[in-house]
């Protein structure tokens, strides 16, 4: 007699396994960082772009580890280390490098292949691809949520306007760079296009189904707790991965704390704030521009009198002058 048995199915709170694919320029980074901010923290940030996510210190609070080797053994690493840390949410950005980068998946095949001296791969894969799954598992069975940005192979079209008659070349997202398939692994996989909106492909979240977030955030993060929270809680058993295949020795990760290296470089990344102001009598603030500079007063209405909080933008050349208390990031 068998001993398998069948148990009722039940919704139970999980972690969030989240890909962004999008061509250069589809704000696959900031997008990850909008997202991960109204998420669950701490946040950590594996960077093998070197240095892109830093470029977003000064907007959003996290942690980061840039990799230089992107062998799939220092992405598990680098998972473990983020998990033993304590953080919530994890950013990998980008895990095409795990496929393509310096002594990723497909160059480990070549040096296989080199080393046995044959032109044939396909015994190299047989080496490579179980170090590719462990990866993938590590991030599977990791107890806090992980939201990875993959590349998009690139294509131009030509397209013609009906109204004007003249013909524009528009460049379009293709398959992830990564191992065929590797998209169901996730629990949500979004494309990214040019004007950055957020289209939801594949889900396992309703709520989600068709949806497209313009510059997408808070919204977006907000039906994915909904959904993550709507249930049991589980706890996690989680299984020693254990690598089969030699790949470059990695020393000791340490997370550590980011720096502003650079200012926001274009008009999508100043306007894209999904966070809350809150002023000293705690109702949200407004954002004003006016002579004297933008920046965010009092929300009160109606009856009320508003307080003198003001937090002018320094993005706009004026001096914050909001008290060290008088304003704060709603969670």
């Amino acid at each position: 007699m068998s001993t398998l048995q069948f148990n009722k199915a039940s919704k139970k709170s999980a972690k969030l396994r989240m890909a962004l694919i999008g061509a250069a320029g589809a704000g696959k980074t900031y997008s990850a960082l909008s997202i991960a901010s109204h998420m669950e923290g701490p946040i950590a940030v594996i960077d093998t772009e070197r240095g892109s996510a830093s470029k977003y210190s000064d907007v959003f609070g996290f942690d980061v580890l840039e990799l230089e080797s992107h062998s799939p053994q220092n992405y598990i690493q680098a998972i473990e280390a983020a998990e033993e840390a304590g953080y919530k949410t994890l950013i990998i950005d980008s895990l095409s490098h795990a496929w393509t980068g310096k002594d990723g998946a497909l160059e480990q095949v070549d040096r296989v292949a080199r080393r046995q001296q044959s032109s044939n791969t396909f015994g190299a894969w047989r080496d490579v691809t179980p170090l590719h799954n462990q990866m993938v598992e590590a991030m599977i069975v990791a107890r806090m949520n992980i939201l990875v940005t993959m590349r998009a192979k690139t294509e131009y079209v030509q397209e013609k306007n009906e109204k004007t008659g003249k013909t524009t070349v528009r460049k379009i997202g293709m398959a992830p760079v990564q191992r065929d398939g590797l998209e169901y692994e996730f629990d949500v996989v979004a494309d990214l296009d040019q004007d950055n909106n957020c289209i939801i492909g594949k889900t396992r979240c309703p709520a989600l189904a068709g949806a497209v977030f313009p510059k997408a955030g808070r919204d977006l993060a907000r039906k994915l707790n909904a959904w993550l929270t709507d249930g049991e809680a589980v706890e996690t058993v989680k299984p020693k991965i254990e690598a089969k295949v030699e790949a470059p020795k990695l020393e000791a990760v340490k997370l550590e704390s980011v720096v502003a290296v650079a200012p926001l470089e274009d008009d999508f990344e100043a306007e894209f704030d999904a966070d809350i102001v809150l002023c000293d009598c705690g109702v949200e603030a407004k954002y004003v521009r006016g002579k004297s500079g933008a920046g965010w007063v009092c929300g009160q209405q109606g009856g009320e009198e508003p307080c003198h909080f003001r937090k002018r933008d320094a993005q706009f050349g004026n001096e914050a002058v909001a008290s060290q208390n008088g304003y704060a990031h709603a969670a």
